[in-house]
């Protein structure tokens, strides 16, 4: 048998970005031939991607990406499982990387966005190997490319947990950080009340007359009060109906704020890592356990 020297261990870590003892492994398996130890990786690489895919993958990031005019940009969600991972540099760049590819390359949506070319092959080639080396499931959730009106801004926060991009007239660069944050912080649906789905305004309405009604108030006051409850919930959850969270004064709403400054939003994109997502509940000590029973 061919012996596994370090120095081709280390090549054939270099050829397929592969962990050190999976190369070794390869190796000793196609004896010492570096060519059928790379198929053997890819191989297995691929077997280990498969497995992962059908675990919930509900952590992960947010990356953006801002042209250097601020004219073009995007926002991407990938997910993984766990927060450790999402902390990975590789996982990371990764991330970064498909967020200006989004903004570059204008993909339909994570279908076609899968099938771009990345890095000598294409996206879902790269996420698959990345899935063999870090050894845990990953997806491409969702993106936003916006074509600025203004001009665009950024905030990432809780270690990319959140993160907000912002198309902006006017103001300068302190307003439009403020704003993004704001918006990271009390989450509006949307900028005005034009953007509010109408079922969620339905709702809102059929739970104040039902309220109204159980606390004995008139019949011909249901739908005024419930106009009142609506219009209440779309100061909560539009964007310019919302209070500043550094107001001064505790009341100035952010559409008063921009109209001081001088300056309007004609856009945001907010994404919020695993919204929506089920978690993994299982902790790492019952997984283990789990293993060993099914392996008895």
């Amino acid at each position: 048998m061919a012996e596994i020297t370090a120095s081709m261990v280390k090549e054939l870590r270099e050829k397929t970005d592969a962990p050190m003892m999976e190369c070794k492994k390869a190796l000793t398996e196609a004896g010492g031939d570096m060519a059928k130890a790379e198929e053997i990786l890819r191989v297995k690489l691929g077997n280990k991607a498969s497995k992962a895919a059908t675990r919930v993958a509900a952590e992960g990031m947010v990356g953006v990406f801002i042209a250097p005019d601020a004219k073009l940009g995007a926002i991407i969600e990938v997910n993984c499982e766990t927060d450790f991972v999402a902390k990975n540099d590789d996982f990371q760049a990764f991330t970064k990387a498909l967020a200006e590819l989004v903004a570059k390359q204008n993909p339909a949506d994570v279908a076609v966005l899968a099938g771009l070319t990345f890095n000598g092959a294409t996206v879902e080639a790269a996420r698959t190997a990345l899935v063999g080396k870090i050894g845990e499931n990953m997806s491409i959730r969702r993106f936003a490319r916006i074509e600025a009106k203004g001009k665009l801004a950024s905030y990432i926060h809780g270690g990319a947990k959140i993160g907000v991009l912002l198309d902006m007239a006017g103001g300068d660069d302190a307003l439009a950080k403020d704003v993004a944050m704001h918006i990271a912080a009390s989450k509006p649906k949307a900028l005005d009340a034009s953007g509010v789905p109408a079922d969620l305004l339905d709702t809102e309405r059929r739970i104040a007359v039902e309220k109204a009604r159980e606390a004995g108030k008139p019949e011909a006051m249901l739908e005024k009060i419930a106009e009142g409850t609506v219009q209440k919930y779309l100061k909560e959850v539009t964007l310019l109906g919302q209070v500043f969270v550094k107001a001064e004064d505790g009341k100035q709403t952010i559409e008063q704020l921009l109209k001081a400054k001088g300056a309007a939003v004609a856009g945001f994109q907010l994404y919020v890592v695993g919204e929506g997502l089920e978690k993994r509940s299982n902790d790492f000590a019952a997984e283990v356990a789990a293993q060993a029973a099914a392996a008895r």
